[in-house]
Protein backbone atom coordinates (compact mmCIF):
# COMPACT_ATOMS: atom_id res chain seq x y z
CA UNK A 1 0.00 0.00 0.00
CA UNK A 2 1.32 3.44 -0.84
CA UNK A 3 1.59 5.83 2.11
CA UNK A 4 1.60 9.81 0.92
CA UNK A 5 0.75 12.60 3.07
CA UNK A 6 -0.76 15.73 3.54
CA UNK A 7 -0.41 19.00 5.05
CA UNK A 8 -2.12 22.27 5.51
CA UNK A 9 1.09 24.25 4.09
CA UNK A 10 1.20 28.02 5.03
CA UNK A 11 3.26 30.73 5.48
CA UNK A 12 3.87 29.72 9.15
CA UNK A 13 5.05 25.73 7.93
CA UNK A 14 8.16 23.95 6.39
CA UNK A 15 8.35 25.08 2.77
CA UNK A 16 7.01 22.70 -0.02
CA UNK A 17 9.91 22.85 -1.64
CA UNK A 18 11.61 21.27 1.85
CA UNK A 19 9.01 19.20 2.60
CA UNK A 20 8.81 17.63 -1.34
CA UNK A 21 12.82 16.32 -0.75
CA UNK A 22 12.10 15.06 2.42
CA UNK A 23 9.13 13.11 1.37
CA UNK A 24 10.56 11.74 -1.98
CA UNK A 25 13.97 10.88 -0.18
CA UNK A 26 12.50 9.01 2.65
CA UNK A 27 10.02 6.92 0.09
CA UNK A 28 6.84 8.81 0.63
CA UNK A 29 4.56 7.85 -2.33
CA UNK A 30 2.71 11.53 -2.62
CA UNK A 31 1.93 15.33 -1.36
CA UNK A 32 -1.37 16.43 -1.07
CA UNK A 33 -2.34 19.87 -0.45
CA UNK A 34 -6.02 21.28 0.29
CA UNK A 35 -7.20 24.59 -0.26
CA UNK A 36 -9.01 27.62 1.12
CA UNK A 37 -8.80 30.99 -0.43
CA UNK A 38 -10.11 33.00 2.31
CA UNK A 39 -12.19 32.25 5.52
CA UNK A 40 -14.39 35.39 5.89
CA UNK A 41 -14.29 36.71 10.04
CA UNK A 42 -17.48 36.96 10.12
CA UNK A 43 -19.37 33.72 9.46
CA UNK A 44 -22.08 31.74 10.49
CA UNK A 45 -20.59 27.91 8.80
CA UNK A 46 -19.55 25.44 11.57
CA UNK A 47 -16.22 23.70 11.34
CA UNK A 48 -17.09 19.93 10.59
CA UNK A 49 -14.85 18.69 13.00
CA UNK A 50 -16.69 20.91 15.47
CA UNK A 51 -14.95 23.73 17.84
CA UNK A 52 -12.80 26.51 16.53
CA UNK A 53 -11.42 26.64 13.28
CA UNK A 54 -8.02 26.35 13.36
CA UNK A 55 -5.79 29.12 12.57
CA UNK A 56 -4.21 27.04 9.42
CA UNK A 57 -7.57 27.28 7.51
CA UNK A 58 -7.18 30.92 6.78
CA UNK A 59 -3.40 30.92 5.38
CA UNK A 60 -3.15 28.13 3.84
CA UNK A 61 -0.94 28.51 0.74
CA UNK A 62 -2.36 28.20 -3.09
CA UNK A 63 -2.22 24.34 -3.39
CA UNK A 64 -1.24 24.75 -7.76
CA UNK A 65 1.63 26.97 -7.05
CA UNK A 66 3.06 25.07 -4.41
CA UNK A 67 2.70 22.01 -5.85
CA UNK A 68 4.50 23.48 -8.77
CA UNK A 69 7.16 23.98 -6.62
CA UNK A 70 7.42 20.61 -4.99
CA UNK A 71 7.24 19.25 -8.76
CA UNK A 72 10.21 21.23 -9.70
CA UNK A 73 12.63 19.65 -6.96
CA UNK A 74 11.42 16.26 -7.20
CA UNK A 75 11.13 13.48 -9.95
CA UNK A 76 8.54 10.29 -8.53
CA UNK A 77 6.44 12.14 -5.73
CA UNK A 78 2.99 11.87 -6.29
CA UNK A 79 1.33 15.43 -6.72
CA UNK A 80 -2.15 16.02 -5.54
CA UNK A 81 -4.97 18.62 -4.30
CA UNK A 82 -7.03 17.03 -1.18
CA UNK A 83 -9.47 18.65 -2.34
CA UNK A 84 -9.86 21.04 -4.99
CA UNK A 85 -12.90 23.47 -4.00
CA UNK A 86 -14.40 23.04 -8.26
CA UNK A 87 -17.33 25.33 -7.69
CA UNK A 88 -14.93 28.31 -6.64
CA UNK A 89 -12.86 28.23 -9.98
CA UNK A 90 -13.26 29.26 -13.86
CA UNK A 91 -13.58 25.78 -15.02
CA UNK A 92 -10.98 27.07 -17.99
CA UNK A 93 -8.72 28.49 -16.24
CA UNK A 94 -8.37 25.20 -13.90
CA UNK A 95 -8.43 23.09 -16.86
CA UNK A 96 -5.18 24.99 -18.38
CA UNK A 97 -3.69 24.53 -14.55
CA UNK A 98 -4.35 21.13 -14.13
CA UNK A 99 -2.87 20.24 -17.56
CA UNK A 100 0.13 22.63 -17.24
CA UNK A 101 1.34 20.81 -13.94
CA UNK A 102 0.07 17.09 -14.76
CA UNK A 103 2.27 17.95 -18.14
CA UNK A 104 5.28 19.45 -16.70
CA UNK A 105 5.25 16.74 -13.76
CA UNK A 106 5.33 13.62 -15.84
CA UNK A 107 2.00 12.56 -15.07
CA UNK A 108 2.32 12.53 -11.16
CA UNK A 109 -1.06 14.69 -10.37
CA UNK A 110 -4.24 13.87 -8.61
CA UNK A 111 -7.31 16.02 -8.93
CA UNK A 112 -8.57 15.67 -6.29
CA UNK A 113 -12.04 17.20 -6.17
CA UNK A 114 -15.06 18.50 -3.37
CA UNK A 115 -17.51 21.12 -2.95
CA UNK A 116 -16.70 22.55 -0.09
CA UNK A 117 -18.68 23.01 3.81
CA UNK A 118 -18.36 26.71 3.97
CA UNK A 119 -20.74 28.45 2.91
CA UNK A 120 -19.37 32.26 3.49
CA UNK A 121 -16.18 31.63 1.52
CA UNK A 122 -18.32 29.95 -1.30
CA UNK A 123 -20.69 32.97 -1.47
CA UNK A 124 -17.71 35.57 -1.99
CA UNK A 125 -17.06 33.20 -4.82
CA UNK A 126 -20.47 33.95 -6.70
CA UNK A 127 -21.67 30.12 -5.70
CA UNK A 128 -25.50 28.96 -5.32
CA UNK A 129 -24.94 26.74 -2.04
CA UNK A 130 -27.98 24.84 -3.55
CA UNK A 131 -26.42 23.63 -6.85
CA UNK A 132 -22.82 23.50 -6.27
CA UNK A 133 -23.01 20.03 -6.78
CA UNK A 134 -24.16 20.29 -9.77
CA UNK A 135 -22.37 23.26 -11.19
CA UNK A 136 -18.94 20.74 -9.95
CA UNK A 137 -20.25 17.89 -12.30
CA UNK A 138 -20.78 20.27 -15.40
CA UNK A 139 -17.23 21.76 -14.82
CA UNK A 140 -15.50 18.13 -14.44
CA UNK A 141 -16.89 17.60 -17.65
CA UNK A 142 -15.89 20.68 -19.36
CA UNK A 143 -12.57 20.33 -18.15
CA UNK A 144 -12.10 17.04 -19.86
CA UNK A 145 -13.11 18.49 -23.04
CA UNK A 146 -10.44 21.02 -23.02
CA UNK A 147 -8.28 17.75 -22.02
CA UNK A 148 -9.33 15.79 -25.29
CA UNK A 149 -7.55 14.91 -28.00
CA UNK A 150 -9.21 16.96 -30.51
CA UNK A 151 -10.84 20.43 -30.20
CA UNK A 152 -14.16 19.22 -28.57
CA UNK A 153 -17.00 21.55 -27.46
CA UNK A 154 -18.96 21.47 -23.98
CA UNK A 155 -22.14 22.56 -22.80
CA UNK A 156 -23.66 21.87 -19.52
CA UNK A 157 -26.93 21.83 -17.66
CA UNK A 158 -25.90 24.64 -15.47
CA UNK A 159 -25.03 27.20 -18.08
CA UNK A 160 -21.11 25.84 -18.08
CA UNK A 161 -20.13 25.88 -21.89
CA UNK A 162 -16.51 26.01 -23.89
CA UNK A 163 -16.36 26.34 -27.59
CA UNK A 164 -14.23 23.44 -29.34
CA UNK A 165 -10.80 25.25 -28.40
CA UNK A 166 -7.07 24.32 -28.74
CA UNK A 167 -5.96 23.69 -25.58
CA UNK A 168 -2.67 22.27 -24.86
CA UNK A 169 -0.45 21.08 -23.21
CA UNK A 170 -2.76 18.10 -22.49
CA UNK A 171 -2.30 16.46 -19.44
CA UNK A 172 0.50 13.38 -19.01
CA UNK A 173 -1.81 10.95 -19.36
CA UNK A 174 -4.67 12.49 -21.37
CA UNK A 175 -6.31 13.24 -18.48
CA UNK A 176 -5.28 12.98 -14.07
CA UNK A 177 -6.23 10.76 -12.12
CA UNK A 178 -9.65 12.22 -10.74
CA UNK A 179 -10.84 11.55 -6.77
CA UNK A 180 -14.05 12.67 -5.44
CA UNK A 181 -13.97 13.63 -1.53
CA UNK A 182 -17.44 13.81 0.07
CA UNK A 183 -19.99 12.22 2.69
CA UNK A 184 -20.59 8.46 1.47
CA UNK A 185 -24.50 8.39 -0.35
CA UNK A 186 -25.92 7.34 -3.50
CA UNK A 187 -25.60 10.61 -5.20
CA UNK A 188 -21.86 11.41 -4.84
CA UNK A 189 -20.96 7.34 -5.67
CA UNK A 190 -23.28 8.07 -8.73
CA UNK A 191 -20.76 10.74 -9.85
CA UNK A 192 -17.44 8.85 -9.13
CA UNK A 193 -18.68 5.94 -11.43
CA UNK A 194 -19.88 8.38 -13.66
CA UNK A 195 -17.06 11.01 -13.47
CA UNK A 196 -13.85 10.10 -11.50
CA UNK A 197 -11.12 7.37 -10.81
CA UNK A 198 -12.16 6.74 -7.47
CA UNK A 199 -13.13 8.17 -3.77
CA UNK A 200 -11.07 10.44 -1.26
CA UNK A 201 -13.30 9.83 1.96
CA UNK A 202 -11.45 11.61 5.03
CA UNK A 203 -10.38 9.81 7.78
CA UNK A 204 -12.09 6.45 5.82
CA UNK A 205 -14.29 5.89 8.82
CA UNK A 206 -17.44 3.34 7.90
CA UNK A 207 -15.81 2.59 4.25
CA UNK A 208 -16.40 -1.33 5.46
CA UNK A 209 -20.22 -0.48 5.04
CA UNK A 210 -20.13 1.83 2.33
CA UNK A 211 -17.93 0.35 -0.38
CA UNK A 212 -20.58 -2.23 -1.28
CA UNK A 213 -23.06 0.67 -2.65
CA UNK A 214 -20.37 2.33 -4.37
CA UNK A 215 -18.75 -0.72 -6.23
CA UNK A 216 -22.48 -1.84 -7.44
CA UNK A 217 -22.67 1.93 -8.47
CA UNK A 218 -19.50 1.15 -10.23
CA UNK A 219 -20.56 -1.55 -11.77
CA UNK A 220 -23.36 -0.62 -13.11
CA UNK A 221 -21.78 2.19 -14.75
CA UNK A 222 -20.09 -0.46 -16.51
CA UNK A 223 -17.30 0.09 -14.99
CA UNK A 224 -13.71 -2.38 -14.60
CA UNK A 225 -14.39 -3.53 -10.96
CA UNK A 226 -10.52 -3.56 -10.62
CA UNK A 227 -10.12 0.19 -11.66
CA UNK A 228 -11.98 1.74 -8.55
CA UNK A 229 -9.79 3.41 -6.25
CA UNK A 230 -10.47 4.14 -2.48
CA UNK A 231 -8.22 6.13 -1.08
CA UNK A 232 -8.58 7.15 3.08
CA UNK A 233 -7.75 10.39 3.19
CA UNK A 234 -6.19 13.11 6.14
CA UNK A 235 -5.83 9.64 8.08
CA UNK A 236 -3.99 9.75 11.58
CA UNK A 237 -2.60 6.01 11.19
CA UNK A 238 -1.63 2.68 13.59
CA UNK A 239 -0.70 -0.63 12.39
CA UNK A 240 -4.38 -1.96 12.73
CA UNK A 241 -6.43 1.11 11.02
CA UNK A 242 -3.63 0.19 8.02
CA UNK A 243 -4.17 -3.24 8.08
CA UNK A 244 -8.10 -2.69 7.92
CA UNK A 245 -7.47 -0.45 4.79
CA UNK A 246 -4.78 -3.10 2.80
CA UNK A 247 -8.17 -5.59 3.66
CA UNK A 248 -10.83 -3.65 2.55
CA UNK A 249 -8.46 -3.18 -0.99
CA UNK A 250 -6.78 0.22 -0.47
CA UNK A 251 -3.29 0.76 -2.28
CA UNK A 252 -3.14 4.14 -1.07
CA UNK A 253 -3.45 6.07 1.98
CA UNK A 254 -2.43 9.77 2.64
CA UNK A 255 -1.79 10.54 6.31
CA UNK A 256 -1.98 13.86 7.53
CA UNK A 257 0.92 15.81 9.01
CA UNK A 258 0.96 18.63 11.39
CA UNK A 259 1.10 22.28 9.74
CA UNK A 260 4.21 23.20 12.07
CA UNK A 261 7.73 24.81 11.66
CA UNK A 262 10.10 22.05 9.95
CA UNK A 263 11.45 20.59 12.98
CA UNK A 264 8.41 18.85 13.89
CA UNK A 265 7.00 17.79 10.47
CA UNK A 266 10.16 16.20 10.09
CA UNK A 267 10.13 14.38 13.16
CA UNK A 268 6.47 13.16 12.75
CA UNK A 269 7.42 12.04 8.93
CA UNK A 270 10.39 9.87 10.87
CA UNK A 271 7.53 8.39 12.98
CA UNK A 272 5.40 7.43 9.91
CA UNK A 273 8.34 6.05 7.97
CA UNK A 274 7.54 2.49 9.80
CA UNK A 275 4.97 2.48 7.62
CA UNK A 276 6.36 2.46 4.20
Amino acid sequence: MRISTTIFLTDETITPVRLARELEERGFAGLYLPEHTHIPVERTTPYPAGGELPREYGRTLDPFVALGQAAAVTERLGLGTGITLIAQHDPIALAKRVATLDHLSGGRFTLGVGFGWNREEAADHGVDWASRRRLGRDRIDLMKALWAPEPTAYAGESGESVRASEAWPKPAGGAPRILLGGAAGPKLFAQIAAQADGWLPIGGRGLADALPALRTAWEEAGRDPKALQVVPYAVLPNPDKLAYYADLGCEEVVLQLPPGEEGEVLGVLDGYARYL
